[in-house]
């Protein structure tokens, strides 16, 4: 079994815990790969050294921006993450230090189950499209005021948004961005995206929850500087009035480990503070 390990070396205690789990999983017969620059400061295999669909899993050592550029570093790599958080508890990566040793073993026993979740890709015209995990933003960018976005679904006419941008956000986005800006929490292997207008001009515009299936085309209406369109907040590239960001489904699925032991709701009370008590 190939295992690829990705320390995110900005964390406080990466390399001890990764070197420490690297000799966990070797004495159970598993081969560790990781990026060519860290190989020999590991004594790991350099990654570029196996096929790809040879690693059977990835554990992603950070948060969920983490995950977010290892997905984006490597999206030759199909194998599905399990992420290990160094920081406050995320989303997706959601095993604590604490249980970094019982995780791994409930990994290599077969203690979990994998959710492929929703991808979306979009670009502007005819240009290769970019993927996102999480969601596509547009945003107002240098623009000092608010700006038209006018929005259409499989060809239909949805409204214009007059407002700082518009998140598309997958239900693995949907605790993100979208969240902050007022969108719905989305069961993470729910078929569906949300569109959320950031700040709005008009209160009754509302989120929407869309079909992955739809064509999303969003054209830029104001004469004003270039919008920005920004990819799991990694990648952007600007929009010029006039032009049209085109979002459709991804053929790729970000798949995701779940342990038995732990699960997303709740994740979802811890991270959101939620206090609520069973009355009986």
């Amino acid at each position: 079994m190939i295992i690829a390990l990705f320390p995110n070396r900005q964390k406080k205690r990466s390399k001890s815990i990764a070197v420490s789990i690297r000799e966990f999983l070797v004495s159970r017969g598993v081969t560790v790969v990781v990026d060519d620059e860290n190989a020999e400061e590991f004594e790991a295999a350099p990654i570029s050294s196996i096929d790809p669909n040879e690693i059977k899993y990835m554990l992603s050592m950070g948060g969920d921006g983490t995950i977010l550029q290892l997905i984006h570093r490597h999206p030759d790599i199909l194998a599905p993450v399990l992420g290990i958080n160094l920081g406050s508890l995320g989303f997706m990566a959601d095993v604590p230090i604490s249980e970094i040793y019982p995780s791994l073993q409930d990994l290599l026993a077969g203690a979990y189950h994998v959710e492929n979740r929703v991808m979306m890709q979009g670009g502007l015209g005819q240009e290769q499209h970019g993927f996102a995990v999480n969601d596509i933003v547009i945003h107002r960018a240098q623009n000092p005021c608010l700006v038209d976005l006018a929005i259409h679904v499989d060809g239909r006419y949805l409204n214009t948004f007059s407002a700082d941008g518009v998140i598309l956000s997958t239900p693995s986005g949907s605790t993100a961005y979208s969240l902050a800006a007022g969108g719905p929490i989305l069961a993470p292997e729910l078929e569906a995206l949300v569109m959320t207008p950031i700040s709005p001009h008009t209160i009754s515009n509302r989120p929407i929850v869309l079909l992955p299936s739809q064509e999303i085309q969003i054209q830029y209406l104001s004469e004003r500087d270039p919008v920005e369109c920004t990819y799991d907040g990694i990648s952007s590239k600007p929009m010029n009035t006039g032009e049209v960001f085109t979002i459709t489904p991804c053929a790729r699925r970000f798949s995701l480990v779940r342990l038995h032991r732990r699960d997303f709701y709740s994740t979802l009370r811890s991270k959101l503070g939620w206090t609520g008590k069973l009355k009986h």
